[in-house]
């Protein structure tokens, strides 16, 4: 009887035992099982901030941000000083771009054969100067589509009779604008030597009032700026020549900026903003 009471008493505590065993395992599992969820569920959270906190900054970077243009403020009526404000054609396109693209344009004026180095160099995203797209020019930099059209002109004083036209241009001094379409044709037309550049096409229309120079070739917009300033005393001489397509410059390689630039562009040329601006600074004749 006794050895029979023992035994029970031994296989009740066995039984004890093992239940507290399976108590502590079960409660071991249930707390890893927790703390295994709040880690996935934690890495989860992140993992979900992280490409919300991405997207923002994707978001950011293509509708927000700075557009700087680089531009040579000495193309009345393509861009020109207004007091502090620089103004005119180029500034205004740039500007209905920028707000297409959701961005702020800041423009940094400098010396005209510095614009496209100025992009070249990541100095500035776009050059918007009048700027003529030639061979040269685009195994420097890209080029949106184009938003205006233009021509070089030659101007003379209102009383020279020997200077009829671009034919009558031997071993006479022909002013330009350095690094312009002009100088390249001037070069051209009647050597290096026959050259007088100048920084500004002010400084060229002034020498040539002076009698400084024998002409000036210059783009017809900024001619008839000029021409109309000086009546009196300045004439075209000949005819229009070499038509000229005005393009944005960009970084070389930068295909995803030419192609929002463009995508603006066509919806300026379509919804009639781009006309309106070249009409309000180049009234049609």
């Amino acid at each position: 009887m006794k050895k029979k009471f023992m035994a029970m008493i031994i296989t009740a505590a066995m039984a004890a035992s093992l239940a507290a065993c399976g108590s502590a395992d079960t409660a071991e599992e249930t707390t890893a099982a927790q703390a295994e969820s709040t880690a996935e569920e934690t890495e989860a959270a992140s993992e979900e901030t992280a490409s919300e906190e991405s997207a923002e900054e994707t978001e950011t970077e293509t509708a927000g941000g700075t557009l700087t243009m680089a531009t040579n403020a000495e193309f009345d009526p393509w861009e020109y000083h207004d007091g502090d404000d620089i103004i005119g054609i180029d500034p205004e396109v740039a500007q209905a771009i920028a707000d297409k693209l959701g961005m702020e344009l800041k423009i940094e004026d400098m010396a005209f054969d510095a614009v496209i180095p100025s992009v070249t160099s990541g100095k500035a995203d776009i050059g918007m100067a009048a700027i003529s797209v030639t061979p040269e020019r685009q195994a420097s930099v890209d080029f949106t589509d184009t938003y205006a059209e233009s021509a070089l002109m030659l101007i003379v004083a209102a009383d020279n009779e020997e200077i009829a036209g671009v034919d009558d241009l031997s071993d006479h001094i022909v002013g330009v604008q350095t690094g312009t379409t002009g100088d390249l044709k001037a070069s051209e037309l009647v050597g290096d030597d026959n050259v007088d550049r100048f920084n500004t096409y002010f400084e060229a229309v002034e020498s040539l009032k002076q009698g400084k120079v024998d002409a000036v070739l210059i783009d017809n917009a900024p001619a008839k700026v000029f021409l109309s300033q000086n009546s009196d005393s300045l004439k075209q001489a000949g005819e229009e020549l070499d038509k000229e397509e005005y393009a944005i410059a960009v970084a070389k390689g930068n295909e995803e900026l030419v192609e929002s630039l463009n995508s603006a562009i066509a919806e300026l040329k379509e919804d009639g903003k781009l006309d309106e601006i070249m009409n309000k600074y180049i009234p049609a004749e």
